[in-house]
């Protein structure tokens, strides 16, 4: 049993309500004394416990509030003010276009994997599923009116990445003069992008980067990536994408229905299991938007 002078002891050590009573019986009040003071305290130290939960501080209260506080912060940290007050519908109307866009650029990196690891034939199929995604990308944008700078800029960007990095790549050999080659393509392709505008609504200047794109993937799937043709046609296609030609808007999706049929045709084409028929057929697709844009591929038409 602990003697007085101990219990005392522990009094100074903690400065608890129990060492508070210790501390009484150790001076010699009776033991109901010491069980009131022990009551009295317990009692106070519980009011001041409600009043607590009643009334917390400011600073926990700022801390708990939605409109202010830490929630605050995590709300402004991960949604704008305009997200915040968009509904889900809303916010995938007006992202549908920039989802297209980023499966377009999602194909150029897988495609610029394909080749660097030897996947020569899986490379040339995602640069085509690019362009099929490339051409719906702006139709889905003004079909839902959701045109913004930010998808002009992602677009830009996933056409030089699918159409320019990757569509290069294609070229590539141990060979010095197809680096220099693929390093030309690559540039002609970003001298487009970046500069090449008619100034003109609705019409481009120089051959659309996709259908280049296109050609040089379905003659090399035809060729059997023969380099003497690659060659051949990827200093034509450069020749055509510099030149100040000009070149009617592609809007396949929103014109006639031949147009839409050809489209649908070029999807079906991509999952079949005839690959010199589905080359022959964007290769015929292509070419005729190259040599005939405006007889052929006018909105007018």
């Amino acid at each position: 049993m602990l003697q007085p002078r101990a219990l005392k002891g522990r009094a100074a050590r903690h400065g608890d309500v129990l060492g508070r009573w210790c501390s009484c019986i150790s001076n010699g009040p009776t033991r109901f004394d010491a069980l009131y003071l022990f009551c009295t305290n317990i009692l106070s130290s519980l009011e001041v416990l409600a009043a607590a939960v009643d009334e917390p501080p400011v600073d926990i209260m700022l801390l708990l509030t939605p409109s202010s506080g830490f929630f605050q912060r995590v709300n402004k940290l991960f949604l704008s003010e305009r997200a915040r007050g968009l509904p889900i519908k809303d916010f995938l109307r007006q992202n549908a276009a920039n989802a297209i866009s980023l499966g377009n650029m999602l194909m150029g990196m897988a495609s610029i994997l394909c080749s660097l690891n030897g996947h020569h034939y899986l490379a040339c199929w995602l640069v085509l599923i690019g362009y099929l995604l490339d051409l719906a990308d702006g139709a889905v944008a003004r079909r839902l009116d959701a045109c913004s700078p930010l998808g002009a800029k992602l677009d830009d960007f996933a056409d030089y990445t699918t159409f320019g990095i990757a569509t290069s790549l294609l070229l590539r050999t141990p060979h010095l003069i197809d680096n220099i080659l693929c390093m030309c393509y690559g540039l002609s392709v970003f001298i487009r992008v970046c500069f090449y505008t008619s100034g003109i609504p609705f019409v481009y200047r120089g051959l659309p980067c996709l259908y280049s794109s296109a050609i040089l993937a379905s003659a090399s799937l035809l060729s059997g990536g023969n380099t003497v043709l690659l060659r051949t046609t990827a200093v034509a296609l450069i020749l055509f994408m510099v030149s100040r030609s000009f070149y009617p808007h592609d809007r396949v999706l929103e014109s006639q229905n031949w147009k839409k049929a050809i489209y649908a045709g070029g999807i079906i084409m991509v999952f079949s299991s005839i690959q010199s028929l589905c080359c022959v057929y964007y290769l015929l697709w292509c070419v005729s938007y190259m040599l005939f844009p405006g007889s052929l591929w006018s909105s007018k038409v």
